[in-house]
């Protein structure tokens, strides 16, 4: 017969006959995990994930942050079972002003973070830091901030574009970095031989999960009642004035140029960023030819004296090159280049459509 909950929670509780003659210690005391649960809690990491699932409640408080802030980022909070990452809940984390030194604001959302996650443990809600969100705009998340961000906390990243959802079109996506990246960010080298050996390009960065969205009983009745219709008001025809209405052309509204002005700018930046690699480069070619020189120059004196040339140690030694220049942030500048071209072809799609429908001949077979 399975062992019930209750016994199961009721074993892993200490006797109360040892709580009261047990002396007060300072140590921390870990509570069993139930035998029921054990298999399901990753506590040691072993388990890959597979999915991530999010609470419906956490979607829609995503979304209206991302709607109030254009830069909106925050905590998530969950639980890991059997390779699904639940995520239960989340909170905004404060936007503070450029204005305010570093330091200071690494300070503020720390201890607004320890007093959130404070709170949630006091009413016995989930105060575990799964990852954290962060809105983008037009699909080009992939900025030198947000990878250090990602590389500091090692958890699992949301995206959502909020131009879409002011549109009705919300996007949620969860990614990690890769263990390619990881490896490359801790010998902090992303140079052209390290770029080669781990593979590594923009595409190869974030490794993307599948998401599930899972709506409480609560949730889904009040989803339901947005979604009904409403009673129409009687009124009588006099109530209102006689002015003509006017047509509304907003769903045949083509605004490509959202779409064509960050293509042009992540175009611009990934050559500027192409020219001061070009510069490095011919720096660095510069040095390293002068070094070359300068040890021949060397080698020779030293065999004229009868003494062996100098070994790549005592070369490196005594010329310090510099080193070659870090091209992460190339390869960024390229992700949001490719993610800016995909979202302009398919806002190009949808529009062609509605510029189908705008034709005369069109709209005479549809009336």
């Amino acid at each position: 017969m399975a062992t019930s909950m209750a016994a199961a929670i009721a074993a892993a509780m200490p006797e109360r006959q040892a709580a009261q003659t047990a002396a007060p210690t300072t140590a921390v005391i870990h509570e069993a995990i139930p035998a029921s649960m054990a298999k399901l809690m990753d506590v040691e990491a072993e388990i890959p994930l597979t999915t991530v699932e999010v609470d419906g409640l956490v979607v829609m408080k995503i979304m209206k942050h991302s709607q109030e802030s254009s830069n909106a980022s925050g905590l998530l909070v969950g639980i890991d079972l059997d390779g699904t990452l639940n995520v239960t809940n989340s909170f905004a984390m404060p936007n503070l002003t450029d204005d305010d030194d570093k330091s200071g604001r690494a300070a503020a959302n720390a201890r607004y973070q320890v007093a959130m996650l404070r709170q949630l443990n006091e009413v016995q809600g989930d105060d575990s830091v799964v990852g954290f969100y962060q809105s983008c705009t037009l699909g080009g998340f992939l900025r030198q901030s947000l990878i250090e961000q990602q590389a500091l906390h090692q958890e699992r990243l949301r995206h959502g574009d909020i131009s879409g959802a002011t549109r009705g079109v919300a996007s949620l996506r969860a990614f990690r970095l890769s263990e390619a990246f990881r490896k490359a960010h801790k010998t902090r080298k992303f140079d052209t031989a390290s770029l080669i050996s781990n593979q590594l390009t923009f595409s190869a960065i974030m490794e993307e999960f599948p998401v599930t969205v899972h709506n409480t009983s609560l949730l889904s009745a009040f989803l339901a009642s947005l979604s009904l219709p409403t009673q129409p008001i009687s009124l009588s025809p006099s109530a209102f004035p006689s002015a003509p209405i006017e047509p509304s052309f907003i769903p045949l509204d083509l605004n490509p140029n959202t779409h064509l002005e960050r293509l042009v700018d992540a175009a611009d930046a990934v050559k500027a960023e192409e020219g001061n690699l070009a510069y490095h480069a011919r720096q660095h070619a510069r040095e390293r030819t002068r070094a070359e020189t300068k040890r021949a120059e060397e080698d020779a004196q030293r065999t004229s004296q009868g003494l062996p040339p100098l070994t790549d140690e005592e070369f490196a030694r005594m010329f310090r090159l510099p080193p070659e220049p870090s091209r992460l942030e190339s390869m960024l500048l390229l992700g949001q280049l490719d993610a800016h071209a995909k979202g302009a072809a398919v806002a190009s799609s949808a529009e062609m459509v509605k510029m189908y429908l705008a034709r005369p001949e069109v709209q005479k077979g549809l009336a």
